[in-house]
């Protein structure tokens, strides 16, 4: 059984910083890429940013500069660490891990950042 979960949100003031841990497990195939979306209530999904096998990353445009994602050598795990938040960055924050065309989704953790 695949397991993707996440870990470290929480509660911050503006300014602050948080990092996001994600561990994919049970996967016994190679994973392509790991990445993050975020959900704020009444929004739409929106990407975030992810990271290939070989390192290459990209971001959504808002996160460029305050956001890095960072992966393990064993390639089944990733960070988000999350600098100088914004109240605009609040929402359930999902790990993706994508693996021979399917895409495994964990159950969520939420980033609340107050002004």
């Amino acid at each position: 059984q695949v397991r993707v979960v996440e870990s470290g949100g929480g509660l911050v003031q503006a300014g602050e910083s948080l990092r996001l841990s994600c561990a994919a497990s049970g996967i016994i195939f190679s994973i392509n890429s790991m990445g993050w979306y975020r959900q704020a209530p009444g929004k739409q999904r929106e990407f975030v940013a992810r990271i290939t096998s070989g390192g290459t990353t990209n971001y959504v445009g808002s996160v460029k500069g305050r956001f890095t994602i960072s992966r393990d050598g064993a390639k089944n795990t990733q960070y988000l660490q999350m600098n100088n938040l914004k109240p605009e960055d609040t929402a359930n924050y999902y790990c993706t891990a994508d693996a021979l065309g399917t895409t495994y989704w964990g159950q969520g953790t939420q980033v609340v950042v107050s002004s």
